[in-house]
């Protein structure tokens, strides 16, 4: 229940909504029993005392013989009638009265010719709980706007809520008395009651569970345009529709979007822009120091020109690669993997892959490839041999090279990935690179939302690259295009550039 509570936001809409109508009707309840209340006291008085006035009327204008057949016969269910010659009680013992005879079944009623033999019993008990205040009341004199007729009547409560009493003088001088309580009712769960709040909880339920995805599809949306975008995909813009916060959202996302893309754009251009300049003054010092005399001075400064265009090159290289759009679809990891490990193995290398599962990945298989080919390439050039495998986990899938090298320092770990970056004890002019491999290799991996990790091991290098399970399907995209029109500046400055004479 507790994970269905976190996970699921219909779950708590739900919850929430029918928190609220428990409690709105609960203080509802409140607000209006004791009013309810309160208007059934005042309509069963109002009926009591017209029934007793219409009934002392008939029995001033019956014989004798026929008042009890008469009494009995208006006894109903919650009513109760007598006349008492002795005089009126007190309040006390004439309620101690009214309640014996309410508990009472209801009398056989015999008249010449008819008669009932059935006894009624009614389903009455004392509500003694809410008779504390009722108790300590006195008879109240009827006022004349209040009692129809001329003769006096005196009135009382039995308890507190529907129990009621009235005598009546009658012209000969005895009392009627009338004792009123409705019978034990259910209480206020009925069927009826739950039935209705039931109805009512589901059919919240259904609109909060409507409203709940009204929310969570957007912000499913965003969700998943988020992570596509933190793995380097271009992604169509979110709908800019709905409520003005949801509204809101989406084009934050947009714009943000959209300012990444024309930052890469920008330091791509950059970059691109510093390395074709350098070529036009690495040009003319080439063509003065072929003219240095000292044949040594000449050979060192060609060797430091050299070096020094040759980064330049894999400067230019590596923004025109970055610049490079690539579709995001789904390879089969595990068969990328090993076709490049085949073709390495063809070229001589000692290189081996251990088959696993079959591993569906939705990426950019170029650059993914690239980045796995680096990495293997480091690991024959600095450790005789690479292993390969492919493992997936819970919440990863690695790919492991392995090799027999010497490693890296662990200082030193970090600073390999750093552009042009070299180790003076593994790698040189003429065995190495510029330093830009593991560098690009790392930048393709984090533009899919992985990382790589060196780990040193007993013997040789561990270099894993973690990449993201996709659990679902990639989200909506298009053809990506960020770098688009920083490609086309680097083709600009590839077809401008001159070489001075």
């Amino acid at each position: 229940m507790m994970s269905l509570w976190k996970r699921s936001l219909a779950a708590r809409f739900i919850c929430f909504t029918l928190l609220s109508l428990v409690l709105s009707q609960a203080v509802v309840f409140f607000i209006s029993w004791d009013e309810h209340g309160q208007a059934i006291r005042k309509a069963a008085k109002g009926e009591i005392l017209s029934r007793c006035a219409s009934l002392a009327r008939v029995l001033e204008a019956t014989p004798p013989a026929l008042q009890t057949d008469i009494l009995n016969a208006s006894n109903t269910s919650s009513a109760r009638y007598w006349i008492s010659t002795n005089g009126l009680k007190d309040a006390a013992a004439w309620r101690e009265e009214a309640w014996e005879r309410l508990a009472q079944p209801l009398p056989r009623v015999s008249f010449p010719g008819h008669s009932v033999p059935v006894e009624v019993r009614v389903d009455f008990a004392r509500n003694t709980a809410n008779s504390s205040s009722a108790t300590s009341s006195q008879w109240i004199d009827l006022r004349p706007e209040a009692w129809p007729l001329s003769r006096p009547a005196k009135f009382l409560y039995l308890d507190d809520t529907t129990g009621m009493g009235l005598a009546v003088q009658l012209a000969d001088g005895a009392w009627l008395n009338t004792a009123f309580a409705k019978p034990a009712q259910d209480g206020f769960w009925t069927s009826q009651s739950t039935v209705t709040l039931g109805l009512s909880a589901l059919l919240l339920s259904i609109i909060a569970v409507f409203a709940a995805r009204g929310i969570a599809q957007p912000l499913r949306r965003l969700a998943e345009a988020a992570e596509a975008l933190g793995r380097g995909q271009e992604i169509v813009p979110l709908p800019e529709t709905g409520p003005d916060d949801i509204r809101r959202t989406a084009e934050a996302f947009n714009r943000m979007q959209a300012r990444l893309h024309r930052f890469v754009d920008d330091r791509t251009r950059m970059l691109a822009a510093i390395g074709h300049d350098l070529r036009t003054p690495l040009t003319s010092l080439r063509l003065r120091a072929e003219f240095v005399p000292d044949q040594e001075v000449r050979e060192k400064m060609l060797s430091t020109i050299g070096e020094i265009q040759t980064m330049t090159e894999a400067t230019l290289a590596f923004a025109r690669e970055d610049a490079t759009a690539e579709a995001t679809r789904t390879v089969d990891l595990s068969a990328l993997v090993e076709s490049l490990c085949d073709d390495l193995a063809e070229l001589g290398h000692d290189v081996s892959f251990s088959e696993g599962a079959k591993v569906s990945y939705s990426c950019r298989p170029d650059a993914l490839r690239r980045a796995c080919r680096n990495l293997v390439e480091n690991a024959i050039r600095y450790g005789e041999r690479a292993r390969v495998s492919l493992e997936r986990r819970a919440d990863s899938i690695e790919i492991v090279v392995s090799d027999d090298g010497p490693g890296i320092p662990d200082n030193a770990k970090e600073q390999v990935f750093t552009p042009f970056f070299r180790m003076e004890n593994s790698r040189n002019r003429e065995t190495g690179g510029v330093g830009l491999g593991l560098s690009i290799a790392r930048t393709i991996v984090r533009h899919h939302g992985g990382d790589i990790t060196l780990v040193n091991q007993q013997r040789g290098l561990r270099a894993t690259i973690s990449l993201p399970p996709l659990d679902g399907g990639p989200p909506s995209i298009s053809r990506g295009v960020t770098g688009a029109g920083a490609r086309d500046d680097i083709n600009a400055l590839e077809s401008a550039r001159s070489v001075p004479a």
